[in-house]
């Protein structure tokens, strides 16, 4: 039999391969000859460079960088894919909330120009192609940063550099892209972007995301309106207007300056891990498919890992079995979506740190039981 084992990280306790490693023991245990095919997943947000290197082969790379604050420098990771021409980044790894303290967080002043640094490194190593995830962010400058970075200048009224952050964007007269990273223009940038938000208004960049980037009602206005005078400035000096583009807002506007700048494609995380991994190839003549992340509810039927993962084994009508360490509210419209079976991978009554500990042992168990039951049918 052939297993292809494809799962998600279970946050705080395993990585995508360490699930993928305790899935092949459980079943190995049962049925000694069966083919595992591990094939480390993600869906574009956290753990997405750890999934996608250690599905490919390739490596991580150590970059210090610029952190979100602008100020304090930050060790931040991409990836080389087993090409050796494809890099992966996570935007969160240089410019991410997590990395400025609760009480600290103001998007007028952080900035993205961590980013643009890992994207340098990248180029530096010769890649074709990058991969960037937007999720996580700690800005509201569309992109503005990771520019700079590259070699672009916003300049003022005086021909002075703009600082750092969405508070100066309404002090850009003038955009210099003389400087811009040349290699740029030979490279395809595709981006895992998993929101619809344009850049500005209601259900733009800084009224969505910036309160919980730590904006105030008034910060949020200011951001707002400063991204507006942006997109105008961009309208007049570059004739591109993107404003409304679907993705636009995503990463405070990240996804804006990605497209606008640097002719970046925006597509679902989940169909980008997808392509990357070979998943379809490898999928298309197993007998089971198990895949799984650490909490599987309603919304994991909008681009999650085992959603994604059951669509393309059921272009091939493949059994999909997903495991969790957490069974929320709504999974019934996953068994309409190519879910098979949910299983629950926690043996009894336990308290969070002791379920995170034992993530590996558990699924290893669960696999081997449930292995047990589709021997049967051999």
């Amino acid at each position: 039999m052939k297993f292809v084992l494809a799962p998600d990280s279970f946050k705080e306790s395993m990585t995508a391969k360490e699930v993928a490693d305790a899935m092949e023991k459980g079943i190995k245990k049962v049925l000694k000859n069966a083919e595992c095919v591990k094939v480390p997943m993600a869906d574009g947000g956290e753990g997405t460079v750890q999934s996608l290197v250690d599905a490919t082969k390739g490596k991580i790379v150590d970059v210090k960088v610029t952190g979100p604050d602008g100020i304090n420098k930050v060790d931040a990771v991409f990836g080389i894919l087993g090409d050796g021409k494809t890099a992966i980044i996570e935007m969160a790894s240089a410019s991410g909330l997590h990395l400025v303290e609760k009480e600290k967080r103001n998007p007028l002043n952080t900035t993205t120009y961590g980013t643009g640094q890992l994207i340098k490194a990248a180029l530096d190593r010769g890649v074709s192609t990058i991969l960037i995830g937007i999720g996580g962010s700690a800005t509201n400058d569309a992109g503005v940063g990771m520019l700079q970075a590259l070699g672009v200048r916003f300049l003022d009224k005086r021909r002075e550099e703009i600082s750092f952050g969405g508070g100066s964007l309404y002090k850009i007269n003038k955009i210099d892209l003389n400087r811009l990273d040349e290699r740029l223009k030979n490279i395809d940038i595709k981006v895992a972007c998993d929101v619809d938000n344009p850049l500005v208004g209601e259900k733009g960049a800084s009224y969505v995301f910036g309160p919980q980037k730590g904006a105030t009602p008034d910060m949020v206005k200011q951001l707002d309106e400063n991204l507006v005078g942006f997109a105008d400035i961009v309208k007049d000096q570059m004739g591109k207007d993107i404003r409304e583009v679907e993705g636009a807002g995503a990463a405070g506007g990240l996804g804006f300056g990605l497209m606008a700048f640097l002719d970046a494609k925006l597509k679902k995380g989940i169909n980008l891990v997808v392509e990357y991994t070979k998943l379809r190839e490898k999928i298309k003549d197993a007998d089971f498919v198990f895949t799984g992340e650490g909490s599987i509810d309603f919304q994991t039927v909008f681009g999650k890992t085992p959603f994604g993962v059951a669509k393309v084994a059921k272009e091939f009508n493949i059994p999909v079995i997903a495991f969790a360490g957490h069974i929320g509210e709504g999974v019934e419209v996953l068994y309409e979506s190519g879910i098979d079976s949910i299983v629950n991978i926690l043996r009894g009554a336990t308290d969070l740190k002791t379920a995170l500990k034992e993530g590996k042992m558990n699924i290893e168990k669960t696999s081997e039981n449930i292995t047990r039951i589709l021997s049967l049918r051999l």
